[in-house]
């Protein structure tokens, strides 16, 4: 099982489908998950230091989690089945809960836990990005860094 971080939150063209990048913190590869809009925005929103003004369904989760007095461990990203990525919620205890590897992550920023990946997902969905592209991604990362949520709503007619 490999430590991963979260590089960041990107729209792939032309089909507009949002892509979560994460990479090995103590290697080389990339893992793309394509997510839904609802959860991009979540963790795009968590990275940037924005905070609502009213809690956001991962806030409200990390709250709960808080007031039943439990504590959120790690979470895993444990499997790849026909194209869909399959993770976990590790508590204390050893409780285990399923959960969508986009909301895993949204919360896992919230509350600070590592996010780690089974070594069989990183084989089957793990890249390596040419050192050409690495520059691309730091791009992204600045980018992300630079943009806030106002940047994405439309005009106003």
């Amino acid at each position: 099982m490999s430590e991963m971080r979260v590089v960041g939150v990107r729209v792939e063209l032309p089909a507009n489908q949002p892509i979560l990048l994460l990479r090995e913190t103590d290697g080389e590869r990339y893992l793309p998950i394509w997510i839904g809009s609802v959860e991009a925005t979540a963790i795009a929103l968590e990275q940037q230091g924005v905070r609502p003004a009213r809690p956001l369904t991962h806030d409200l989760l990390k709250d709960v989690i808080g007031a039943l007095g439990r504590e959120l461990e790690q979470v895993r990203i444990t499997d790849l089945r026909e194209g869909t990525f399959f993770a976990e919620l590790v508590f204390d205890g050893d409780v285990r809960v399923s959960a969508r590897p986009s909301d895993s992550v949204a919360l896992a920023l919230r509350v600070g836990v590592p996010i780690h990946a089974e070594d069989s997902v990183l084989q089957e969905a793990g890249l390596i990005i040419p050192d050409e592209q690495e520059d691309e991604v730091e791009k992204f990362r600045e980018f992300l860094d630079s943009v806030s949520p106002e940047d994405f709503r439309g005009a106003d007619t």
